[in-house]
């Protein structure tokens, strides 16, 4: 396929509310020196959101619905690809909101270095006013990439061995995320569930190919789940961690008790250290309950075969947004 855009950008959307009247403004109004294009693939919504979209008359600006049950994380993903035709797809979910005008810019940039890199994956931040331990995880996990931006297999045996090596290279979020088309079309997103992202990057890893990280590349990206949405959502994690990759991200009762006695002195010791306790009081009264929320969706997840049926679906929060009012894990 030949094409004169450098980039497509792909966003898939459902019900994603006034969120979207201030994304796609921005990634419409990138400053780039070459041609891009965009699409949006929405999958359903009712909140208003498609005559937004029917409203936008950008002439590289285009959107197409889909039925809700024709929704994936990664078939519509998939769909959105083989919709367009930019040398690079660059994915977005509805309420990553990028944060300069250069975003596009740099996400191409680190693609560019090296043919060999498959995909980029960008920074997120933390909205304004966000939970400030939010912020504080976001700012620690992405900045353990900052040393090596660009990574690869480079050590067979230590892949194979070294838990926290593999998943370092596995990490990918398309949340905010540059595709080669090249390479997609050789190695497509898996119609999975969950952890498509991260499925791909194991891929793609193991098959010699390069992965980049762009810090400048950043989008506003956060969200501070209620205890019990935690619960749930750390419990698709390691459920699914669990069948794909086969991490143990809490495999007893001892390590669940073992790390949140060292996550919430961590967490205390940030709120008096940096006086978190003066400008956000209440966040750190949620925190240790929330990260026990998260432990014990580790543990569940970890044995979630078995677990029956009806106590997953209770428990999986990307089943019930299924099917309720969004596209699971935004």
């Amino acid at each position: 396929m030949t094409s004169n855009n450098k980039a497509s950008v792909v966003i898939p959307t459902k019900n994603p509310g006034n969120i979207i009247k201030r994304v796609l403004p921005v990634v419409l109004s990138q400053k780039t020196d070459f041609p891009y294009d965009v699409l949006v693939i929405d999958s359903g919504s009712t909140d208003g959101t498609v005559d937004y979209l029917k409203s936008i008359a950008a002439p590289n600006f285009r959107f197409i619905e889909i039925p809700p049950a024709d929704f994936g994380h990664g078939k519509t993903r998939n769909l959105g690809a083989a919709s367009t035709d930019g040398e690079y797809i660059v994915f977005l979910t509805h309420d990553a909101l990028p944060v300069e005008e250069s975003w596009l810019t740099e996400m191409v940039r680190v693609a560019d270095q090296d043919p060999q890199i498959a995909g980029v994956f960008g920074r997120h931040i933390a909205y304004a006013g966000e939970n400030v331990f939010v912020e504080h995880e976001l700012k620690l996990h992405f900045s353990g990439f900052v040393p090596n931006p660009i990574t690869w297999m480079d050590d067979k045996d230590r892949y194979e061995k070294d838990l926290g090596y593999r998943q370092f290279l596995h990490f990918f979020s398309d949340n905010n995320s540059l595709l080669r088309r090249s390479v997609w079309q050789v190695h497509p997103f898996p119609d999975v569930n969950f952890a498509e992202d991260q499925q791909w990057a194991k891929t793609i890893i193991e098959n010699g190919w390069k992965k980049g990280y762009s810090h400048d590349g950043v989008v506003y990206h956060s969200h501070h789940y209620k205890v019990m949405e935690r619960l749930r959502r750390s419990f698709d994690e390691s459920y699914a961690f669990k069948r794909y990759f086969d991490y143990d991200l809490c495999a007893t009762k001892d390590k669940l008790w073992r790390d949140w006695k060292y996550l919430t002195a961590r967490d205390m010791d940030y709120c008096f250290k940096d006086r978190v306790w003066k400008r956000a009081p209440l966040n750190c009264v949620i925190q240790p309950f929330d990260n026990f929320a998260r432990l014990l969706g580790q543990f569940l997840g970890n044995h979630g075969d078995s677990i029956n049926a009806a106590w997953r679906h209770f428990l999986s929060r990307d089943t019930r947004l299924f099917k309720g009012s969004s596209n699971g894990r935004n």
